[in-house]
Parts: C-alpha cells; structure tokens; sequence
C-alpha cells in the first residue's frame, strides 16, 4: 500500500449508480450507507457475508457475496479502500470499461462538500474521540452528519447523515486520505510513529500532519499539547499564524484536565477554561480517555456550543465497539476487548485494566497487527505488554501486508519476557483460548487485544469458562 494523493472532489450528483468493492468493511460500510441516505443507488460486494451486508441490504443497497466482474457492469462509479489490489477482478473490469474509479476518500469527501467539517486526526483515540464529538453536538440538540470508523455502543451506529451543516469525520492518516477532506476545523489527538511502511520514516509522518493543519480549508486547529508530537505541531501551526485550540492536562492548555481520576467505573476529572470550570464524569473509563473527553470539549468552545449541554453529553456516552469493550463474565472471570495495536495504546488499555480490575490479575492476549509494525516495534510491544501480571501472544495478523521473513509474533513474546513479563507464545488460536481458560481465576480480568481477528477470542472464552 503507497499514500494517497488529493484529487479534486466530484459532487454526489455526477456519481451515478455507485459500486463499493469490500463494502462491508468498517470503513466502506459507513460511506456506503451515507451514499444510501443522500438517495444514491449504491451496490457492493465482499468476500463473506456480515452483519453489515444484512444492513446496507435492508437500507436498500444491492449486495453480494464474492468477487466477479458481473457485479461493475451497469456501474458509474467503482469505490475502493487503500486495501484493495490492482488485480481484483471487479477493479479490473471496471477500469476496462471506463468506468469513474475513486478512492473511499473522494467518497466521503463528496458528502462533506458545502459542510463544516470536523476532521479528527491522530496516532491514537480517533474513533472515540469522533464519537464524544457526536454524542457533545447531538446533547445540544443538533444533527450532525458523521462517519466514524467504528459503531456506538450507543447508537449501534457508524454513519449517519444529519440535517444540520456540521459533518464529523475520522480521519485516517495511515495512507494519507485524511488529506483529501475539506476540513475547516482539525482535531489531532497526538502523533507518535506509525504506519511506516507507507510513511517511510516517522519524520515523513509528523510531516503529514503539518499538511493536514496546514490545508486552505483549515480555520481552527485542536491539538491534545500534552502529546509531544502534537506540541510540536502546535508550534509549527501558530508559526504559519494558524488559530490553535489545545487542551490536556497543562496549565497553559486552553481546555485543562486537573485531578483526574477513576469514577464508579469511568473516569472524572475537573475541567478549565478561560470562561467556565465543571466537573467532566464519564461512564467509561481511562486516562486517555478524558484527554477525548477533552477534545470534545475543545471542539465544543470552538463551535460556540453550550459547555454544560456537553458535559451532560459525554457523561451519557458509553464508548464505540472494541474499546475497552466488556464482553462479558463468567466464573468470576471479566473479559475485555480491546483494538489496541499501537504500543502506546497497548501501555493505556493495561493501565485502565489494572485500575479496574483492583486486586485482581491482568492477562492480556495480544495479536500483533502488521509484519510491517511487528518489526519496527517488537520491543516497544514487549515493554507495553510487560504491565500484565501474564501475557498471552499470538501470531501476527497479516491484514493487506505479505509475511516478512522472520517477523511472527515470537519477536514480541520475546520482549516481553526481557522486559520482565510473565509470557507464553501460543500461535494457534485454540490453543491459546484453552490456556487463557485455564490460566484465568475468580476476579481475574482478562482482555483481547489487537486490530485483527483476537476480537472472536472473547465470546469463545467465555463459553469454555462457563463449561468448566
């Protein structure tokens, strides 16, 4: 996969009769339902059926379950994610029969045209800190439109098209599409290294960013100032004399978290601005997670909305789907899934498990995601890892990417054990779940962590605990 360049973005109308290739990803799938409501003929496929194909069926889309080229023909307009390869057949046939191809991001960025538009960009907490947004605008009574890259515990929901000019986005840099969005106000909630296997090097990375907040469009930009990399774009912003907003728990920070801490089960903290102090309560917890709380905030004083109708807000907002997702109990034993897949997000999501889990073990099972990020942060996963009372390792989950010699998830087992850790190197995934059943214990807090497919591991846990 290489970055993606800007292009110039076509209107809804000169689409026509639309094709999502892989449309029941988590990303696809929320453009696809959006084209949907906006009254576009929209039709797609993807290698196995889901819950989201049933979806985007009963709101009207025609879908199928496999490729072929049959499915373009009769098609304006063929939509693809960074993931799909020059050689599918459904892309080959549609560049042989001239039809429009554009990028998801084109997509998305068609709808926000004529919007105000919220982009939320950063290394970590995009789709949480996207969905506090949402829930903060929709306490104040307005309608949004949103495209978040994950569903609402809430809502169930990914997408919606709003009545109101406000149009809220996850930005993906991994690729570079958050470039292509016409953002008037740009939310980043940290930058540390990551997806070099596009980028080249962290520098190249950083710099992306500096493009992101750069961009014409770009009226406001909020930043979290207690990341060092997005303090050091907020520095680089304001030298280009663009408006920053930052917040986080400094005492220059114009949205300001001070005695932070755990809640009946989420998280509180106080909170400053130059015009109000109140206290901000959330039902979900962690650090990290107040720093979201805190953008949203910050997103809130930007668009001039009511800081207490926001509060109350975020206080009713129960996170998205793999974010420290309880699964549920049995025999004493909580599991948690989790998407973190970073080393810093690996290090929060420990942190928060041993703050709720009290007296209780931590046991994370972490599926690497990436050959590509395996190698540049082996250690860097070890170390994170090495927080858990055990540790269980699988192999890497491939995604887009081909096997690099070398490179499985043993490197990490490897340093977490040199880090200090307690860990076993299990690459089958039935393996792993009956050692996980066999290690957990009454009050023990075991979580699923990673971007791949260790999410099916918690409901097959569970069934084995209850059986024992």
């Amino acid at each position: 996969m290489t970055l993606v360049e800007p292009v110039p973005t076509p209107r809804l109308g000169e689409l026509g009769r639309v094709h999502f290739i892989a449309i029941g990803g988590a990303g696809m799938s929320g453009v696809a339902a959006a084209f949907l409501a906006r009254g576009l003929a929209v039709s797609g496929c993807d290698k196995e059926d889901s819950a989201a194909l049933a979806a985007l069926a009963d709101l009207g889309a025609s879908v199928c379950v496999g490729h072929d080229r049959a499915h373009v023909r009769g098609v304006d307009t063929v939509v693809v994610s960074s993931a799909i390869r020059e050689d599918n057949p459904e892309l080959v046939e549609a560049r042989r029969l001239g039809c429009r191809v554009i990028h998801r991001s084109v997509a998305l960025a068609a709808l926000m045209l004529g919007c105000e538009v919220v982009a939320i960009a950063g290394t970590h907490g995009k789709t949480t800190t996207t969905a506090m947004c949402v829930a903060a605008l929709q306490a104040t009574g307005a309608d949004p439109s949103y495209v978040i890259g994950g569903t609402m515990v809430d809502s169930g929901q990914g997408s919606h098209i709003g009545d109101d000019a406000v149009f809220l986005v996850e930005a993906d840099e991994s690729d570079g599409t958050f470039l292509q969005y016409p953002t008037s106000l740009a939310v980043v909630t940290g930058i540390e290294a990551d997806h070099l296997d596009n980028w080249g090097s962290p520098q190249r990375y950083a710099a992306g960013f500096e493009r992101f907040g750069a961009a014409d469009s770009v009226r406001v930009v909020v930043l979290d100032a207690d990341n060092l990399g997005a303090a050091r774009l907020a520095d680089q912003m304001r030298a280009q004399g663009r408006q920053v907003v930052t917040y986080g728990e400094g005492a220059d920070c114009d949205v300001r978290l001070t005695d932070c801490g755990l809640d009946e089960g989420g998280a509180t903290a106080q909170v400053s601005t130059a015009s109000w102090t109140d206290r901000l309560r959330l039902a979900v917890p962690g650090r990290h997670n107040l720093h979201n709380a805190a953008a949203a905030l910050a997103v809130g004083e930007v668009l001039d909305l009511d800081h207490a109708q926001v509060l109350a807000g975020l206080a009713r907002f129960h996170g998205t789907a793999r974010r420290f997702q309880r699964v549920g109990d049995a025999r004493g034993v909580t599991v948690v899934d989790d998407y973190a897949h970073h080393p810093t997000e690996v290090a929060a999501t420990l942190r928060t498990a041993h703050q709720m889990a009290g007296a209780g073990r931590v046991i994370a099972c972490f599926q690497p995601h990436l050959f590509s990020r395996t190698q540049a942060f082996a250690d860097d996963f070890g170390q994170a890892l090495a927080q858990a009372d055990e540790a269980v390792v699988l192999d890497v989950y491939p995604a887009r990417e081909q096997p690099i010699p070398g490179v499985t998830g043993e490197l990490v087992a490897q340093a977490v054990a040199r880090h200090g850790g307690r860990v076993h190197y299990v690459a089958d995934m039935d393996q792993a779940v009956s050692l996980l059943a066999t290690m957990a214990r009454p009050g023990d807090w075991v979580l699923t962590i990673g971007a791949g497919s260790v999410t099916s591991m918690g409901p097959r846990l569970l069934d084995r605990l209850e059986q024992s």
